[in-house]
């Protein structure tokens, strides 16, 4: 059985937790928290001097409190691991073993996620530590992978591109659907189709739109169409990015 400690409470420590705890491989003795944080028959402390000895302990707080949070624990030659996609390994304090337990997903409040098919990459400084690591991710995931920093921030930049950008392309739509009094839902056949040829083509072949076409007469009846200068911005953008793709 792998002791972990979980240190953080926000929505990547809350889905951990709830992953290790279905577990039969791994057991969460503590997580800490400096606010009030319900989480079953687990101990919760709010000073880290109060964290008990564990096989691994993993920071799950946001990146710009890693380095501290790593400075800040009270023990030495430990093994220690944050999440984040984009900090290196290097921000983790020297007094303690250092790892990366990246789980690649977004995660959402009071959303369910299926852990297993979820990549979680991972990196140690010390190879000997690799082991643990790799065993303590196949305990919830059936996709573990050796990830380097630098390949890991690249990995981030993506993620960043395809689900976060998309995601906020996705508010768009939904702006001028309701500025218009269209129902947000008629779209919603045309994006989970989207998504799932992904699944099979590549985005090169899975590209279509007046963009690709060079369909200018409907590029500029939308640029026209559209009265925020933002929304009209991001469209051109796009659109040249596209027209400006030798693979397309």
């Amino acid at each position: 059985m792998i002791k972990i400690a979980i240190i953080g409470s926000g929505n990547v420590a809350q889905h951990l937790i709830s992953a290790f705890v279905q577990s039969s491989h791994t057991e969460i003795i503590q997580v800490f928290s400096r606010r009030k944080f319900a989480s079953g028959n687990i101990p919760v402390v709010h000073h880290l001097n109060e964290l008990a000895e564990a096989d691994l302990y993993i920071i799950a707080v946001s990146d710009d409190a890693i380095a501290e949070i790593s400075s800040e624990l009270p023990f030495e030659n430990r093994l220690v691991a944050h999440t984040s996609g984009s900090v290196s390994i290097e921000a983790l304090n020297s007094k303690n073993r250092k790892a990366v337990f990246y789980p690649l997903q977004t995660f959402s409040k009071n959303r369910d996620t299926d852990f297993k098919v979820i990549p979680i990459c991972l990196e140690t400084a010390s190879g000997s530590d690799y082991d643990l690591l790799e065993k303590t991710a196949k305990s919830i995931s059936e996709k573990a992978f050796s990830i380097s920093s630098d390949q890991r921030k690249s990995i981030h930049v993506s993620a960043v591109f395809v689900n976060n950008f998309v995601n906020h392309l996705y508010k768009i739509g939904n702006d001028i659907c309701n500025t218009n009094h269209v129902p947000f839902e008629i779209l919603l056949p045309l994006i989970r189709e989207t998504a799932e040829k992904i699944m099979t083509l590549s985005p090169q072949e899975a590209q279509t739109g007046p963009a690709k076409r060079n369909d200018v007469q409907t590029i500029n009846a939308h640029l026209e169409f559209l009265s925020d200068q933002n929304q009209q911005n991001i469209y051109k953008i796009l659109t040249q990015s596209i027209q400006n793709d030798k693979n397309l």
